[in-house]
């Protein structure tokens, strides 16, 4: 039986990740940096898909770099579950910003487990200052944006 997912936004870029044993705090649930390294994993993936990885990074020394996080835990996850990982990027203003959301809801059940929203700005790996985008990141990230985020 296929379960539908509520998606927040059309066309996720998405991976299947199970819940391990070592995922599980000592409220018996999953720890909630495990979500926080999950948005990390798939944002690398999408990314990668995208054209762009951390080498392409380190070679223009540019990168987008977590300004701001926001994260909300809707219902928690257990050992063995079988979660699907979502990602989007929702805005860009297509100059030093960039806005990505995700969604983790479970596979089995259809239920959202939790959202998230990144606020990343554009940097210079060598000096730590902000920039603007390389021609790079406009070709991958800006034009690969939904027209609905907020920076």
């Amino acid at each position: 039986m296929k379960i539908n997912i509520d998606w927040s936004y059309p066309a996720p870029f998405t991976y299947q990740q199970v819940v391990s044993k070592s995922d599980i705090d000592g409220l018996s649930h999953t720890n909630n940096a495990c979500y926080v390294k999950w948005c990390e994993a798939v944002a690398w993936r999408h990314s990668n898909a995208l054209g762009l990885d951390i080498a392409d990074y380190q070679r223009l020394d540019k990168a987008m770099a977590l300004h701001r996080a926001e994260y909300q835990y809707c219902l928690p996850s257990y050992a063995g579950e079988e979660l699907i990982v979502a990602t989007w990027l929702t805005h860009s203003d297509k100059k030093l910003r960039l806005e990505r959301q995700f969604q983790i809801n479970n596979l089995n059940t259809g239920s959202c487990i939790m959202k998230a929203k990144w606020w990343l700005i554009c940097v210079t790996l060598s000096t730590g200052k902000a920039t603007r985008f390389p021609r790079e990141f406009l070709a991958c990230y800006s034009d690969h944006t939904l027209p609905i985020g907020e920076l």
